[in-house]
């Protein structure tokens, strides 16, 4: 049996990445690794911090690539690239059943050492969402 979703579904699960989701706040990253709390899923160190007063409805989210582990630009580019679509394609994971009186404020570090495949890298990234879904 296939199932279709109606236009009105279809515009409620936005798979795209817009400016406003990005955490581009200083102030709000400087908040987020003092007084934020983090897990760990190899290769992907997740730190989150649960914000009360939501300026925005959405998650903001940012993502990081050391270049004490990939010293070469074109290689932490590529590891963010995919880390970016994995969260773009798979962020109704965290929106869908959770509370709006607050936001969350999240940065996925990528902590190991080779460049996995894409695929590696996004079922990482949905036991992260779905891990951050039920905090």
């Amino acid at each position: 049996m296939v199932t279709t979703m109606t236009e009105e579904e279809n515009k409620q699960i936005s798979k795209t990445f817009p400016k406003a989701e990005r955490l581009n706040s200083k102030k709000l990253i400087k908040e987020l690794f003092q007084e934020g709390s983090s897990f760990h899923f190899y290769p992907i160190r997740t730190t989150y911090l649960l914000q009360k007063d939501a300026p925005a409805a959405k998650p903001q989210v940012m993502f990081s690539v050391p270049k004490r582990n990939f010293k070469k630009a074109v290689d932490r580019n590529k590891i963010r690239r995919r880390l970016r679509e994995s969260y773009r394609s798979n962020k109704y994971l965290l929106s869908e059943g959770t509370n709006t009186d607050f936001f969350f404020v999240i940065a996925f570090i990528y902590t190991g050492k080779e460049i996995l495949s894409f695929k590696q890298i996004d079922n990482k990234l949905k036991t992260s969402l779905l891990r951050l879904k039920n905090i």
